[in-house]
């Protein structure tokens, strides 16, 4: 009675022309303070296909094609005909439905009145694959762990309900009782993103690139929820490491974002020293060298002196973490990625560079915070820890990080690990940092073939996104992820993935794995980040075997705007627009 007696009032206020101002507010500011906004959209989508129906006789599933006209979003008191599912005692029928591509949400479903109060029951199975759709929480790796991708619900007589949350493209739907019918008037996915625009851009005359480079970009897209996750399906959560890949495509694409500061911030508040960000000790190193990125690419100052007293106490932490030879002694989980997980050499090689490499962005950020102390520990760190070398191991990944941190030179990691091998024994993390070892090698056409071989592979296979890890080996007799599994085929969702991501928990959507967007963006595009903030850049295209390409950068100050072709003697002719207050250094190759 009291809520009718308000909503009487509210209407009478409304239609007495009293302004809106006078009416008393729906919280108070003590109630407000417990509001928690978001800054995400949401869209609904409907499905581009069918992929598969349980019936195609007609008599447990009718009216299907129905299901692929847009939606409303609003039930009605009219019948139709609509989606039909039916089931008898032996036999439950049911649908998959593809949403076009990968993206982050959940389920819209919109009941008829034709329906039984309540409708009835339906099981509903969200997937990165069609082979993830058809498969069973627990068996083959398929999981509820992170978010929930297979559950059922009771649907409504007539009415709106809305589940799930998860990274999908499929979704399954079936009847879960028997002797039973379910009428659907619309079935919408919930796409939830931030809407943000894409300043970055990329466009040469090999659109197997182009589309490899949007893909990262995307990928990154789909992750940038209210904070920066490594994966929509799993793991859903903060890991420094797994940033560094997404915030080096993020300031190529996006530009200044603010789910990587909140991000950052919350590794730092959720890891009180001495313990290590998630756990390992990589990590801590990876969100140093993060914030001396953002701050070259971004400029802001100011964020950069909030986070002086974690930073060098953390330095100060890690210069305990060497001995008297020079040699790395960091504990905590000791790792670089998964693939190299095993091969101990590997990783010690590893952390040994990124030891050098952190303490040489420590020394550039001690200095700009005119910490002279901290920042001379560093430079002793660096001089200290030069003077042990670790063996390559065999490992791109150790090859890659002992090039960049100029233990070993990129030309020897180059011509004895790198460029063998083709793209086997490469990492969809990794890979970005092999990359960038064979650009500062000079070897741009070594790695723009990996990008062609390796992350096209996985395009090849149907993917809208890029996986938390691939082997060119699963493409041998590899079904596509968009398809049902011939006969004779394997379905690589299900056969492969190790460690964490077995089988069908293996994510499909991961952002450290859009490496090729930003290496794309700096080495062929060839736009590098000379001073912070973007005050200078520094233009120095390798087309490779490109004849053109052409691109944009987001900055601080605007958009740069480039264009490179080639001319008949292998020189580049340039076109280069940037805003006021950003200085571009333009260096001319003969390729």
């Amino acid at each position: 009675m009291k809520l009718l007696r308000l909503l009487t009032f509210m209407f009478l206020i409304l239609t007495a022309g009293v302004a809106m101002a006078q009416l008393p507010p729906v919280f108070n500011k003590q109630e407000t303070t417990k509001i928690r906004s978001t800054g995400l959209t949401r869209k609904y989508l409907t499905a581009e296909r069918i992929v598969w129906l349980s019936d195609s006789s007609g008599e447990q599933v009718q009216n299907a094609e129905s299901i692929l006209n847009p939606g409303i979003g609003q039930a009605d008191l009219n019948g139709g005909n609509y989606l039909t599912l039916i089931s008898d005692s032996i036999s439950k029928s049911g649908i998959i439905l593809d949403f076009g591509r990968e993206i982050h949400g959940g389920l819209e479903i919109i009941t008829s009145i034709s329906n039984q109060n309540p409708a009835g029951r339906v099981r509903i199975r969200f997937g990165e694959s069609v082979g993830e759709t058809m498969s069973d929480a627990g068996v083959e790796g398929a999981t509820n762990d992170h978010a929930m991708r297979d559950f059922t619900v009771t649907l409504p007589w007539l009415g709106r309900l809305e589940v799930g949350n998860s990274g999908f493209r499929f979704v399954r739907i079936d009847l879960v009782d028997p002797d039973t019918k379910i009428v659907l008037k619309e079935v919408s996915a919930i796409f939830t993103y931030q809407d943000v625009p894409y300043l970055g851009s990329f466009s040469c005359n090999d659109e197997r690139l182009n589309q490899i480079w949007m893909t990262g970009a995307y990928t990154v897209h789909l992750n940038m929820q209210d904070y920066l996750w490594d994966g929509i399906k799993r793991d859903r959560l903060v890991w420094v490491g797994d940033m560094h890949p997404e915030v080096m495509t993020i300031n190529t694409v996006f530009g200044n974002n603010g789910a990587v500061p909140k991000s950052l911030d919350l590794a730092r508040e959720l890891t009180p020293l001495p313990n290590w960000m998630n756990g390992i000790s990589s990590y801590s190193m990876w969100w140093i060298l993060i914030q001396r990125d953002w701050y070259f690419y971004q400029g802001d100052f100011e964020y950069l002196s909030q986070q002086k007293s974690y930073l060098t106490a953390l330095l100060h932490l890690l210069a305990t973490k060497i001995d008297s030879s020079g040699k790395e002694t960091l504990d905590g989980m000791r790792f670089l990625d998964w693939p190299s997980s095993e091969n101990q050499d590997a990783v010690h090689a590893g952390l040994q560079s990124m030891m050098v490499m952190t303490f040489q962005a420590g020394e550039e950020l001690c200095t700009l915070l005119d910490d002279k102390e901290t920042a001379n520990i560093c430079r002793l760190s660096v001089e200290k820890l030069k003077n042990h070398i670790p063996e390559m191991a065999g490992s791109k990944q150790a090859a890659a990080l002992l090039s960049l941190s100029g233990l070993v030179s990129a030309e020897k990691a180059n011509a004895e690990v790198l460029a063998k091998d083709g793209v086997h024994n490469m990492s969809t993390f990794y890979g970005y940092y092999m990359l960038k070892a064979r650009a500062m090698a000079g070897d741009y056409q070594g790695a723009i073939e990996n990008i062609r071989n390796y992350w096209g592979c996985m395009l090849d296979l149907g993917a809208t996104t890029f996986w938390e890890d691939f082997n060119i080996e699963w493409m041998d007799n590899a079904a596509r992820i968009d398809e049902i599994v011939p006969e004779g085929k394997v379905d690589v969702h299900a056969a492969y993935g190790d460690y964490c991501y077995k089988g069908y928990r293996h994510s499909f959507c991961h952002g450290w794995a859009s490496g090729p967007t930003s290496w794309l963006t700096q080495y062929v595009l060839g736009v590098s980040v000379m001073e912070p903030g973007c005050k200078k850049i520094k233009i120095e295209p390798h087309l490779g075997d490109l004849q053109w390409v052409e691109g944009s950068f987001p900055t601080p100050y605007g958009v740069v705007k480039i264009s490179h072709v080639k001319q008949p003697d292998g020189s580049i002719k340039s076109k280069i627009d940037a805003p006021l207050g950003v200085e571009v250094i333009d260096v001319k190759n003969k390729m």
